[in-house]
């Protein structure tokens, strides 16, 4: 049962950073690089800011309660990460996107390997927290 708990904690640190490595990405590209944030990336940060304080605070006074917090705010988040990088892959016309005014959901302002670009980042960010929430459920 002890093991179970310190494997919780150590999942719910590993959520922490994670959130926090994509609050700070983020900010480090819009404030720092001057990456103007498209109307998804926008979505995708007001999804992922608050779990950096939900992880932080379930670390310092632990319940059983973090999956219900957490879950539907990765969820939604993953759900605008998906859409959005599919519409970088041009599975989804860009037509079909919300961003009808400022900076185009498609534009690239990274392309590292010829295929990480910012919402294959956020996708990342947001399926791994999806997953350590699972592991933390069980």
């Amino acid at each position: 049962m002890n093991n179970n708990k310190s494997t919780n904690s150590l999942l719910i640190f590993l959520g922490f950073l994670i959130a926090s490595i994509a609050t700070l990405g983020s900010l480090f590209f819009s404030e720092i690089m001057d990456f103007v944030p498209c109307t998804m990336c926008w979505y995708q940060r007001i999804f992922m800011y608050p779990l950096v304080l939900i992880f932080l605070v379930n670390l310092l006074y632990p319940d059983d309660k973090l999956f219900k917090y957490a879950f539907p705010i990765v969820l939604t988040g993953l759900g605008f990460a998906i859409y959005h990088n599919l519409l970088m892959f041009g599975i989804i016309p860009e037509s079909a996107v919300p961003c009808t005014s400022g900076i185009p959901c498609s534009t690239k302002y990274i392309n590292w390997f010829g295929f990480i670009n910012i919402p294959l980042l956020s996708l990342m960010a947001y399926l791994s927290l999806f997953i350590l929430l699972l592991k933390c459920r069980k």
